[in-house]
């Protein structure tokens, strides 16, 4: 039975102006902000990046990003060389995430050619945290059909010991660095192991590899298990999972088939992924791609793009992970992102959702993705009141982190 935390209502919006007339570009900058108490970012450079930035014009959004990105990875490496590695680490953890706001910018600027050196500057600035962290971590490389997943498994010290482990699964388009500002720096803090990695179609596996999405997340997850079930340091009774944004959709499909995770959290919840895809769609195009007509599909939709460069922006960068040719078979596979009720109802490890008051994505998902589910189901709200709305609560990354971890805490204790 699902329960729902109730929360005083909001009585007015935060930040109800944002920062961008683009929602995109509005998104971008309320993430980073929120991404600054784990060291994701400092506010004074991400309001300087964006001062002078004009509304639409996303060359410039996509230099001023990678200028800022560059000037403070020149900042890691000298302090890496000088020997002052906290200096070098927060720096070049700056830099990835500056360098990730540069990589979605260059997908959508129509000329593939900044991507993937955009990308390889992102990573590389991730590794250089990585090499520099004062935090315990491993890189591992996880089974994934006929290869790997690349992956880090973050410990709270050193020292040997079966702990709490939370295993994090990113969103359509987040970048590896964010994990770290969305349950990673949080989880370390409070005592648990954090396994983060690029899943297929995410960052390395998209633009290195071409590996595309799947939508049976647990062909992904299920290795990953038999693996840390191996692991001294893991206790097997206590694996929690979490997916952000997307993953909010790949943790309850995992755990409609993985029962080995003692709880998982949904941030927020997704039953539908295709819904945000055809919401926005005229009805003549819905009327056509659910009849079938993928000719008359296609065509009608090249002649809309025409009169469009947003909207062409927006289905490239949208569609390149599910690596399908065409505006019908994209769509098509798309559509196959759905939890059925009887999915749903195999659902049995304890699941908290997070239902932001203003989700621009999935708006509803959340509260009906819980009313489906048989297993025991926590909807917990945040509100613009709390300056806590918009998709996966981009400005309350820490009341997130503490409502969540303090839910898991209580869980994984039963």
């Amino acid at each position: 039975m699902a329960t729902f935390l109730k929360l005083a209502p909001s009585t007015h919006r935060v930040f109800s102006s944002g920062f961008y007339p683009d929602p995109d570009l509005d998104f971008e900058v309320r993430c980073l902000l929120g991404y600054a108490p784990y060291g994701g970012s400092d506010i004074g450079e991400v309001l300087k990046t964006i001062d002078g930035v004009p509304p639409g014009d996303r060359e410039h959004w996509f230099r001023a990003w990678h200028d800022t990105a560059s000037r403070v990875r020149t900042m890691a490496e000298a302090a890496a060389m000088a020997g002052q590695k906290l200096t070098a680490s927060l720096a070049y953890l700056r830099s990835a995430s500056y360098f990730a706001v540069a990589l979605n910018a260059a997908s959508c600027l129509g000329d593939d050619a900044p991507v993937l050196p955009t990308f390889r500057r992102h990573r590389s600035s991730w590794d250089g945290f990585i090499d520099t962290t004062p935090h315990a971590v491993e890189k591992l490389d996880l089974p994934y059909e006929e290869g790997t997943l690349p992956a880090w498994f973050f410990r709270p010290s050193a020292e040997p010991s079966r702990r709490r482990t939370l295993v994090m699964v990113n969103g359509s388009d987040g970048a590896i660095s964010s994990l770290w500002s969305s349950g990673a720096a949080g989880g370390l803090a409070r005592g648990y192991n954090v396994l983060i990695f690029d899943g297929p179609g995410q960052q390395s596996m998209l633009y290195e590899r071409g590996i595309g999405f799947r939508s049976d997340w647990e062909a992904v997850l299920t290795p990953i298990v038999d693996l840390l079930l191996t692991r001294e340091d893991v206790d097997p009774d206590r694996l929690a999972l979490y997916g952000v944004s997307q993953g909010g959709f790949w943790v309850p499909r995992t755990v409609a088939y993985e029962h080995r995770f003692a709880a998982a959290i949904a941030d927020p919840g997704v039953k539908n992924v295709s819904d945000i895809w055809l919401r926005h769609l005229p009805g003549h195009l819905k009327s056509l791609f659910r009849a079938g007509r993928k000719d008359a599909f296609d065509r009608a939709m090249t002649l809309g793009m025409r009169f469009s460069s947003q909207n062409r922006r927006t289905w490239s960068f949208r569609a390149r992970p599910f690596r399908k040719e065409g505006y019908f078979d994209t769509l098509d596979e798309v559509s196959r992102y759905v939890l059925t009720h009887e999915e749903c109802a195999k659902i049995t490890t304890p699941l908290l959702i997070t239902d932001p008051e203003d989700e621009q994505f999935w708006p509803g998902q959340s509260k009906e993705l819980a009313g489906h589910v048989h297993g025991p189901v926590e909807v917990i709200p945040f509100t613009a009141a709390e300056g806590a709305n918009f998709h996966c609560q981009p400005l309350a990354r820490q009341l997130t982190d503490a409502r969540m971890f303090d839910w898991l805490d209580r869980t994984l204790s039963r």
